[in-house]
């Protein structure tokens, strides 16, 4: 069975279909709350901006205009506007606030090794400028494609680029120094 596009489940909705808004919120609401939740390093506050992106969604709804924007590079341009707009408002991050994402390892151990690593990496992201933060996120973590990315951040292809390059190298940079104690020298 072939699944409608965003922007056929996004019309549904518009005239009434309420399957259709459930099932675009279980296809993007996860990922809203996760480029959120990278972004912004904080659960709480990543919950409500996927909830306040997707509101939005609806809002726009009845005046969405197939053929245009993706809904879903919409909706990432919309979450990370939100997020951009937490961050204007708290000026600094206390980094051992930061809850961690729970991750589903297999063992005790091996949730522990996997929870250090993405502390490691979160820790790493909230030292990245704002929109190499951005960038890398959407590239690296949600791997969307350049120009996918350059739509949402509105630069230009090459400047996601130079973003994306710049923040690897920063990330490569900060956590050279802990692979024996991130277990990757075990691997």
């Amino acid at each position: 069975m072939i699944q409608p596009s965003d922007d056929a489940l996004l019309v549904l909705f518009a005239n009434g279909d309420g399957q259709a808004a459930r099932e675009l919120t279980a296809r993007l609401g996860p990922r809203t709350y996760a480029v959120a939740l990278r972004v912004l390093g904080n659960r709480a506050e990543a919950e409500d901006v996927a909830q306040e992106a997707m509101m939005r969604l609806w809002r726009v709804a009845p005046k969405w205009e197939q053929g245009g924007a993706k809904v879903s590079t919409w909706l990432y341009r919309v979450t990370l506007n939100l997020c951009l707009d937490i961050k204007r408002r708290q000026r600094s991050v206390d980094l051992d606030a930061v809850p961690e994402p729970e991750d589903g390892g297999p063992s005790v151990a091996d949730r522990l090794q996997d929870s250090s690593r993405m502390d490691a990496l979160q820790g790493a992201l909230m030292q990245l400028p704002e929109r190499q933060r951005q960038a890398v996120v959407l590239r690296h973590i949600e791997e969307l494609s350049n120009p996918e990315i350059a739509g949402i951040m509105d630069i230009s292809v090459e400047a996601v680029e130079s973003l994306t390059a710049r923040g690897k190298r920063a990330l490569t940079a900060a956590l050279s120094g802990r692979r024996a104690e991130l277990g990757y020298d075990n691997d």
